[in-house]
Formats: structure tokens, C-alpha cells, sequence
């Protein structure tokens, strides 16, 4: 048998929440939008209730096991031995859920998850003003897993409450706290994860993660660069975010923005040209290596080359997100004679059509100081 690339780990949910509050375990910015419709949040847990299998988790191995350094304004104070590359969505999912923290929708509206829990029926609902009224339901699931949560007493008033509106049998009076019972103890359901040896390129782990989710979307070069900028340049990523989030909404101030008519673009775009402006690729080949401190001769990595090719994509993003050199760019499209939106058929910073059929480099104008107008 050839040398394995993976290690199979088992987890308990509650061990999975406490590395990623740790930050043993890499998961980006709960803050990032949180794409899952809140229905496949309640069948996650209905699953999960059930004893129904909800997948496996694949993780990688980031290579710099036992380096500690503050990472953003919170409690974490690892660089994340683990990178989450399949069940981002669902580790959110129950983080926000089990320990009450918001995330941000598709609309990059900041709202709670919040799901609800019949302990009579066994049923599980995504909270609704019907449902908050009713004393049949627990509105939100969340509290049963804060620090201080008293389940005596929780189930003491639960019942007491539905009582008054009616007639509880000696079944289910019996049933309700055993349902409860059984929901709490959710934070000891087993979860199985395959880790990826740091070894494996991103190539080899992109194989893998389409070999065994066939539902998945093929990982690309922009995929695992965004995924360790949210280790060691947490800020970067955040900022290239709110540029894009911002370039699709007219501001609601006077404040210089990106919003614009032509392009809405996307992080990895931008990224792109992070890239080609810092090191002079046009490729992300190899981006994703030197960024993680690898030398491409002898292959040996070290926390220092990191820092500094970190460095130089940090000064290079400052140019690309420059509203000055954004907006020099918006006007050299306008003066070309794209008058509307309605003739750019392409949103890639790389090439920007012109009148005559030919292409003009979209970085230059992305980037230069200042652009030509």
C-alpha cells in the first residue's frame, strides 16, 4: 500500500466547537456570508436528533504545528493547526447555532440562526413569530448549550407553561424531558474527519475533495489562497470582502466608495490581481506554496519567507483596493465608450473590452499610479 495522505480522527461535536473557539481548527470568519438556507440548518440537527450520519469533514494540515500568535480582536491565540476544505458550512452551522453567535446572510445582514424544538412532537422548525408564541416549542434551541443553562429548572417551567394551556398526560410528561434529554446530548454526537497530511499539494487535496463529495464544486488556486489569508491575514480577506459587498450597493453616506454601475466584482478577482501586482504572475500556480513560506527548489517551508511574501501581497492590496485607482479605472471604461453596463459582457479584471474589438490589461488600470485618463 502506497504512503496515505490522510489520517482518520473522530470527534464529538462539542470537541469540534471547542477547537474552533480555540482555534485549533480554522474556520473563517463566521462573519463571511453564511450561505445554507436555514431549512438545511433545521435538517442538519433533525439528523443529527435522529442518529442520521450527516458526512465527514475533511481537514488539512496547515504544516506549522505548534506556532501560537494572536490572530484578530478575539480569543484565539493559535494559528490553526487544521483548515476546514469540506464542511465549512456545516461546522458554521452548529457553531452559531449551539453557542448563539450571528452570521451574516447572503444579503450580508447580520441575524441569529436560530432553530426550533418540539419536545413532544420531536420536531424541529425554523423560528417563527407562530413559534415564539407557542408554549409548545423551545423558540431557540441555542440556550440548552450556554454555560449556564439549568436543565432542571428549564424543563421544570417548560412544563409548567404548557400545562396551563393544556391537559399533560403522564406520558408525556415522561416523553418531554427525555426529547430535552436527548437534544442536549447532541454535543457528544460522533463526527468522523479525514486530515490531510501538510505534504499534499493543493492539487492532490482538490483530487481528493472531488473524489469523495461528488456534490462538491472543484476547488481552485483562489480557493485555497482566500482559505490562508483567513489564517495569516485574516484583515486582507475581510478587506477584499467589503469591497466587493461594497461595490454592488450605492453608499448611505458621502464617503468615497466602489460603487459602480460596470463591474461587481467577486474577492478571488480581486485576489488575482493582488497576486499579479505582488508577484508578478498572472498565474495563481505556486501562489498558494510561496504564500506558505515554501521554497520552490528545496521545498522546505520556514514562518519567515511566509511573512514576507505576506508582506508583499499586503502593500500590493493596498494599490488594488485604492478607491483613487478604482475610480481612474471606472472612467478610462466610461470614456471608452462603454456608456452602460449592458455592453461588458465579461466581470474579469484581466481583460476590459474596448470600442474596437480589442483588449486593454485590466490590471494597469486597476493598479497603476494613478491610471491614465
Amino acid at each position: 500500500m502506497s504512503d496515505l495522505l490522510f489520517k482518520k480522527v473522530d470527534y464529538t461535536v462539542g470537541k469540534l466547537l471547542e477547537d474552533i473557539a480555540l482555534g485549533e481548527i480554522g474556520l473563517p470568519d463566521i462573519q463571511r456570508p453564511f450561505v445554507w438556507d436555514t431549512t438545511r440548518v433545521r435538517d442538519l440537527f433533525d439528523s443529527m436528533y435522529r442518529g442520521y450520519p450527516i458526512g465527514t469533514l475533511l481537514f488539512w494540515e496547515n504544516g506549522y504545528p505548534g506556532e501560537h500568535r494572536t490572530i484578530g480582536v478575539n480569543a484565539k491565540q493559535k494559528v490553526p493547526r487544521l483548515l476546514i476544505v469540506d464542511g465549512q458550512q456545516r461546522l458554521t452551522a452548529l457553531y452559531a447555532v449551539m453557542k448563539g453567535v450571528p452570521i451574516v446572510d447572503k444579503n450580508f445582514q447580520q441575524r441569529r440562526l436560530r432553530i426550533a424544538f418540539n419536545p413532544l412532537e420531536e420536531k424541529f422548525e425554523v423560528t417563527n413569530t407562530a413559534i415564539e408564541r407557542s408554549p409548545e416549542w423551545i423558540a431557540d434551541i441555542g440556550l440548552l448549550w450556554q454555560t449556564d443553562f439549568d436543565q432542571y429548572a428549564f424543563v421544570s417551567e417548560f412544563l409548567d407553561r404548557l400545562a396551563r394551556q393544556q391537559d399533560l398526560s403522564a406520558e408525556a410528561r415522561k416523553r418531554i424531558p427525555q426529547a430535552i434529554q436527548r437534544l442536549v446530548n447532541l454535543i457528544r454526537y460522533p463526527l468522523t474527519a479525514l486530515e490531510i497530511s501538510a505534504q499534499a499539494t493543493e492539487e492532490q487535496v482538490s483530487e481528493i475533495f472531488v473524489r469523495i463529495n461528488s456534490r462538491g464544486r472543484a476547488l481552485n488556486q483562489a480557493d485555497f489562497i482566500l482559505t490562508l489569508m483567513s489564517v495569516f491575514w485574516d484583515e486582507g480577506r475581510k478587506a477584499l470582502e467589503t469591497f466587493c459587498r461594497e461595490a454592488q450597493h450605492p453608499p448611505t453616506d458621502n464617503r468615497p466608495s466602489p460603487y459602480n454601475p460596470y463591474f461587481q466584482p467577486q474577492p478571488d478577482q480581486l485576489l488575482r490581481v493582488d497576486v499579479a501586482l505582488a508577484f508578478r504572475r498572472a498565474r495563481l500556480e505556486h501562489v498558494y506554496s510561496i504564500l506558505r513560506g515554501k521554497d520552490l527548489q528545496t521545498g522546505d517551508f520556514s514562518p519567515e519567507r511566509r511573512d514576507a511574501q505576506f508582506a508583499l501581497l499586503q502593500e500590493a492590496q493596498a494599490e488594488v483596493l485604492n478607491l483613487q485607482h478604482w475610480h481612474d479605472f471606472l472612467k478610462v471604461i466610461k470614456r471608452a465608450g462603454y456608456i452602460h453596463p449592458s455592453l461588458i459582457t465579461s466581470q474579469t479584471p484581466w481583460s476590459t473590452p474596448t470600442p474596437s474589438g480589442s483588449s486593454a490589461n485590466g490590471i494597469s488600470a486597476w493598479t497603476s499610479t494613478p491610471c491614465a485618463t
